[in-house]
């Protein structure tokens, strides 16, 4: 049943190619007046479950739902949701304004429309101009204006911050919040947690076809922690006294103990009551793109470790896992 909600959900979705899976058992909501940010390396699936989603490729399993329908049952699919998925080609003989009424034309709404939109992605001193000399950002501008025709609940954005300068995604940021705030759905794809870290609420991360998380950009900000480098004359005895004292110790290649949680001086109290000799410490914060690296990379283990080369195996984030980040998988 149609319920105007805005929502995507997307349940058990699948996508086989012969013996290539593409996209495995996906789960996850897309809520609105959030901007939910769907990322992942490039070939892990983001483009084929958004084509899934807008009823461009057919599933091999499972669903995915806007306002409770499938696309192809939406009544008014332009008034439901706008989508921007590759980058545009635009008619070398129209003008701005043009390539939107055609476009309005063929979604049957009025022209005024087409000027709106050209207002509301900033395009309106530009509209008697052709594209063909527009630089990226405005032709990235223009495409979000052919998505905005239908005044859409629903905006599916795949990569929209690509080339972009930092002013343009500023632009972007500040529009997509706005969008939002409005009580619409915003659903972003980006292989780049930087590009889009300021610009989310909710984040969607799969690798390799499948979810590894599910949940807010400040539950993942919450899992950045500290550790203390250590070089110790004896790493075998200093590491029994830390992992009496509760501390997770890991391994480096180089020969360094890594204490999760800790900070330097925590170490050396307890090095000096274990008559452990310590030749060098270092504290060392973990950032969110190393908790992105590790996640895309099988290398999340619940207590994220920072740095390459750590002795750490991969431990599925399980739903509410209080170790984990706190998503479901």
């Amino acid at each position: 049943m149609h319920d105007g909600s805005g929502r995507i959900i997307v349940q058990g979705l699948s996508k086989r190619y012969g013996p290539l899976s593409a996209v495995q058992d996906l789960d996850f909501a897309v809520r609105p007046g959030t901007v939910t940010g769907f990322l992942g390396p490039n070939g892990s699936g983001k483009t084929t479950t958004l084509r899934m989603i807008l009823g461009l490729i057919t599933p091999t399993s499972g669903t995915a739902t806007i306002n409770g329908l499938p696309f192809h049952q939406l009544p008014n699919p332009a008034s439901v949701i706008g989508a921007v998925l590759d980058a545009q080609s635009f008619h070398p003989g129209r003008t701005a304004q043009n390539h939107l009424r055609c476009y309005a034309a063929a979604m049957n709404v009025p022209d005024e429309q087409a000027d709106r939109a050209l207002e509301l992605v900033g395009l309106a001193p530009a509209a008697k101009r052709k594209p063909s000399g527009f630089s990226l950002g405005m032709r990235q501008r223009l495409s979000l204006a052919t998505a905005l025709l239908g005044d859409p609940q629903v905006l599916v954005l795949d990569e929209p911050a690509n080339g972009l300068d930092p002013e343009g995604i500023a632009w972007l940021r500040n529009f997509l919040k706005a969008f939002a705030a409005s009580g619409r759905t915003v659903l972003m794809s980006s292989h780049f947690l930087r590009e889009i870290e300021h610009t989310v609420d909710q984040l969607v991360v799969i690798s390799r076809g499948r979810c590894v998380y599910d949940g807010s950009i400040d539950q993942l900000r919450s899992a950045q922690q500290s550790r203390a480098l250590v070089q110790a004359a004896d790493p075998g005895a200093l590491a029994a006294e830390l992992q009496a004292s509760g501390y997770r110790v890991e391994s480096l290649p180089d020969g360094r103990l890594a204490v999760l949680g800790a900070d330097s001086r925590q170490v050396a109290d307890i090095a000096l009551a274990a008559g452990v000799a310590l030749y060098g410490m270092q504290d060392e914060r973990i950032g969110l793109e190393q908790l992105f690296f590790q996640l895309t990379s099988g290398q999340y283990t619940g207590v994220p470790q920072a740095g390459p080369g750590a002795e750490v195996w991969a431990r599925p984030a399980q739903s509410g896992d209080q170790r984990g980040l706190g998503g479901s998988v």
